[in-house]
């Protein structure tokens, strides 16, 4: 038995020892004996992996094996380095501050070359950049440089590809290798690859483009923005489908895509398992082969039934009923379809790796769209599911809020990109993200103005903030005569006396020099006279000696109480983003002229709060002065009582809200509202003769009415659409004219 033992161990050990020097070559291969990994893991099945698919995809469906293999993403990436050497470009290396130092942020647009012809796109977009802010017609003066030449399709397939692109660029004196310049760019790449490649080397200049590839572009130096459709429209645009405040009703479907399935070549793979997360119920994922001219010669067998499926529904109500719509990639990283999702509250689910998301740097997709994985896209449908109905709610609130305060219009695209470079320039003067993804967004918040949330008046209710429980008088006197009128004198003695007053600030608009110290009422606060310059527009100026938080705007012979003061102001102190005042007007549309036309006559509605007698935040003086064009603030100064218009459509077109009416003393209404019909002292022009020395106003009150008429449909062709918003409420005290005791009531010379 032991001899039998010993004769199998021996034959055992050298069956091994001549296994092992005879095929050791084999067997080193092993990673038990080599000490590492025979092969790196693989995350995801690939396409071709035909054993592991059979239950989920058709045999036609899987990557055919003649198809040329497509780029590794370390190729791709080794191609853009060596097409771009500035590829390493930051803000500090490859952009001069100095130019911005010496002149501000300034942007000049190149003059249109004659015979070189420019996109309808483009046009908009050197449009949106002329009518901003920051243009300047003086290229010594510039921070940042736009191309006329229409650098936005670089396929070079497409009708408005432009040739000899670089050779036309490096010619112009003011290139400068790139170096503060800004290019634009929606379609780059051409057909099977869809690369990135531009046709030219940008050089050092900033690279605003849609469907940037993470891998190639720029943190901190390109901007990555949406794909928009040619019809995008210049400035205004349509609002959100869902409307602020409301809470949507529950929808039918859960989540939806309805779109081209590209049977080969880049971006077929995610769209060809599309089907494959349909259920016919509450996840509808249509697709269509028909597109392009030879889409027959690539059809497989589930064409047909999907070219008769995807006819049954409309697109546009897949995206009002659905909560979740899918955004996969496309033929580029980037589709139109994000946009319409946004549009739609339709929650996006991004099934596109690699894309930089428009204006990441600034805006935190987190909180509106679901960002999901290619190779994941089977789990998407329970990961929807798991998300909770507030969390459902947040999310479609803020596509709504993006939307409108980024993405539905040409102008708030192009200015939104040159915002996040100026705020490049100056980090410490910067918007913060909460800034940026929070009403009424970045683009109405000044950081000249202030960083601190504490200093707007939007942030108050949500953060815990409160504005100052004093505010500043600021009084406009436009007398000819020089001298002080009995109604400034009363003005300013019934201001003085209210306990919330901390001062009186006189704008003097008159020829003649104010009068001495010694002339002026004695009163509790401090006086201050400002020299002002004849324009309309100063009472808007952020003035320095303005240090409150509230501001009082009153024309001289504008009439008020003690009481009537301070009740708006207390009205005001809880609607601090409101123009909070007395006089009022309304607008309306008047059919038969097709125009915009406003009536100061009274009514139940209103739409516009004068300020011949207002309470509102001094950062609308800011916001008035700094991020109006000079455009706008010219026609303030050339007409009759625009002023007031193009304050209100400013304050409307931030808050979305209307402005108050609070109540005023009965005796005084007839009197506002003759001066707020003729213009006179509501407008704050130079009052003119007496209408009934004038003929009842007369011709006089014609023209202020079409004046301010015409002021108004100004400003609904630079807003894009009608910012005023019509409210039917008035604040009256407590126990405002009620039948009882005087000495229970806090304003009782109210009811006068």
């Amino acid at each position: 038995m032991q001899t039998r033992k010993k004769f199998i161990f021996l034959t055992f050990l050298a069956s091994w020892l001549l296994l092992f020097f005879f095929g050791g070559d084999q067997l080193r291969r092993f990673a038990f004996f080599s000490g590492r990994k025979a092969e790196a893991p693989r995350s995801w099945p690939r396409w071709t992996d035909q054993s592991l698919l059979k239950s989920f995809a058709e045999p036609e469906e899987l990557q055919r094996d003649g198809e040329p293999a497509l780029l590794s993403p370390r190729e791709r990436r080794a191609a853009w380095l060596s097409a771009y050497r500035s590829s390493r470009c930051r803000m500090e290396t490859c952009f001069d501050l100095s130019r911005c130092e010496r002149n501000g942020f300034k942007v000049f647009t190149y003059p249109q070359e004659r015979g070189q012809p420019v996109s309808e796109t483009y046009s908009k977009i050197l449009s949106s950049i002329e009518r901003s802010r920051y243009h300047t017609a003086r290229p010594e003066e510039a921070c940042l440089f736009i191309l006329s030449i229409d650098t936005l399709d670089r396929d070079r397939l497409s009708e408005h590809y432009v040739r000899d692109l670089e050779e036309k660029i490096h010619s112009s004196p003011l290139w400068n290798g790139g170096r503060n310049h800004l290019i634009f760019n929606l379609y780059s790449g051409t057909w099977p690859s869809y690369g990135g490649e531009l046709g030219f080397d940008p050089g050092h200049a900033i690279l605003a483009r849609a469907s940037s590839d993470s891998r190639s572009f720029r943190p901190g130096f390109d901007v990555s923005i949406p794909l928009f459709p040619r019809e995008h429209p210049q400035s205004g645009g349509e609002r959100g489908w869902l409307q602020r405040g409301s809470v949507p009703p529950k929808k039918k479907f859960l989540l939806v895509f309805k779109g081209k399935r590209y049977l080969t070549g880049i971006g077929s793979g995610t769209r060809n398992a599309l089907h494959h997360i349909h259920n016919g119920k509450d996840i509808i994922s249509l697709t269509t082969c028909k597109h392009g001219k030879d889409w027959q010669k690539h059809k497989d067998t589930r064409c047909d039934k999907d070219n008769v499926d995807y006819e049954r529904f409309d697109y546009q109500e897949l995206l009002h009923n659905s909560t979740f719509c899918i955004v996969p990639r496309g033929r580029r990283l980037g589709s139109f379809r994000f946009l319409e999702a946004l549009q739609a509250a339709c929650i996006p689910v991004l099934l596109s790796d690699g894309w930089e998301l428009p204006f990441a740097e600034a805006i935190d997709w987190g909180k509106a769209a679901v960002v999901g994985s290619e190779r994941l896209l089977l789990q998407i449908p329970s990961a929807v599911r798991c998300i909770h109905p507030e969390r459902v709610l947040a999310f479609q609130q803020q596509t709504q809020f993006l939307w409108d305060a980024y993405f539905s219009s040409v102008d708030k695209i192009v200015h939104t990109t040159l915002e996040i470079i100026k705020d490049r320039l100056n980090p410490h003067r910067s918007r913060s993200r909460l800034l940026w993804n929070a009403l009424p967004g970045g683009l109405l918040v000044l950081p000249e103005f202030s960083t601190h949330l504490g200093d707007f008046p939007f942030y108050y209710l949500h953060h815990g903030y409160s504005p100052s429980k004093k505010f500043t008088a600021f009084i406009r006197a436009v007398s000819q005569a020089g001298s002080l009128s009995q109604p400034i004198l009363r003005l300013i003695q019934a201001v003085s006396g209210s306990q919330h007053c901390a001062q009186i600030v006189v704008l003097w608009s008159c020829e003649k020099p104010p009068p001495p110290s010694g002339k002026w009422p004695q009163s509790s606060v401090p006086l201050t006279i400002i020299q002002g310059r004849r324009k309309l527009s100063d009472r808007f100026f952020p003035f320095g000696a303005i240090q409150t938080d509230a501001v009082l705007s009153l024309d001289e012979d504008t009439s008020l109480s003690t009481s009537e003061v301070d009740f708006a102001f207390s009205v005001w102190l809880s609607f601090p983003e409101r123009i909070v005042g007395f006089p009022t007007q309304s607008h309306f549309w008047d059919a038969e002229r097709g125009r915009w036309g406003c009536t100061s006559r009274w009514t139940n509605e209103l739409s516009m709060v004068l300020t011949a007698a207002a309470f509102y935040h001094r950062y609308y003086h800011s916001l008035f002065t700094e991020y109006l064009p000079a455009g706008l603030r010219e026609l303030a100064d050339g007409l009759a009582a625009c002023e007031d218009i193009v304050m209100n459509a400013l304050v409307a077109a931030v808050t979305k809200l209307p402005p108050i009416k609070v109540t005023q003393r009965k005796q005084h209404k007839e009197g506002v509202a003759r001066q707020a019909e003729c213009g006179e002292g509501a407008a704050g022009t130079p009052p003119g003769p007496h209408p009934a020395a004038a003929g009842a106003g007369g011709a006089g009150g014609g023209r202020r009415l079409w004046q301010r008429q015409d002021c108004l449909n100004q400003l609904v062709n630079w807003f894009g659409y009608m910012p005023l918003v019509s409210s039917r409420l008035r604040l009256d005290p407590v126990l405002f004219k009620d039948q009882v005791s005087v000495l229970r009531k806090k304003y009782p010379s109210l009811e006068k």
